[in-house]
């Protein structure tokens, strides 16, 4: 299988973690993005949806799927999203898109979590795949030079912004052998929004797309 057939896989299977009747999170990014696709085939089946970014939100609409704001449901069932890294542990790095943000908060608001990647997404520990960090804008250099004290190297993510108006450092170099204590580490960090460490609320099922089938990870 292409990589783009395991990400297909993997949301094919996803599809059978939803629960009938309910409100589904929805993530934000390529893999995603077939969920989305394999979820309008039961759309009539869902109460609805919570979209992570409003590229998410643009794709569901589109299909005729109900996208609500967070505020105004009262439950998440499921969220189902995929990350750039994975470890044993079921520890996660997001944000590669810019929506590590909202993604942490419907993670968080939902009952249970299943992550869905492919097989290239699996590592030994985490930092391969630059860590993203939403910070203020005014922040920006304080933040970076905090960054540089943890042992970091933080690079400015050119021409973006997020959904939320903040700019994103994406930080180098790192080899993430505590993931839960760094997480820590950056949040406290005055100016940070959030960073894209989803280690404090890891995934619950992880669902691996290979060239032979997908196989699923329960969090240890």
């Amino acid at each position: 299988m292409t990589q783009d057939e395991m990400k297909k896989a993997v949301a094919q299977e996803a599809i059978q973690h939803v629960e009938i009747d309910t409100i589904i999170g929805v993530g934000t990014g390529s893999t995603a993005n077939f969920f989305i696709d394999e979820l309008a085939k039961i759309k009539h089946q869902i109460k609805g949806t919570v979209a992570s970014s409003v590229a998410s939100a643009d794709r569901l609409k589109g299909h005729g799927i109900d996208v609500f704001e967070l505020n105004s449901v009262d439950e998440i069932s499921i969220y189902i999203d995929g990350a750039d890294e994975t470890n044993a542990y079921l520890h996660l790095v997001k944000g590669g898109g810019g929506a590590l943000t909202r993604e942490k908060i419907v993670a968080a608001a939902s009952k249970k979590f299943v992550c869905i990647v492919d097989e290239s997404k699996l590592v030994d520990y985490l930092g391969q795949f630059p860590l993203p960090v939403e910070v203020i804008p005014m922040a920006r250099g304080y933040v970076a030079r905090e960054i540089v004290k943890l042992g970091g190297e933080p690079v400015l993510r050119e021409g973006f912004t997020t959904d939320n108006g903040n700019i994103i450092l994406d930080i180098h170099g790192m080899e993430i052998m505590e993931a839960v204590k760094l997480e820590k580490q950056l949040n406290h960090i005055t100016g940070v929004v959030t960073n894209g460490l989803f280690a404090m609320r890891p995934a619950d099922v992880l669902l691996v797309g290979k060239p032979d089938g997908v196989d699923t990870v329960y969090s240890k």
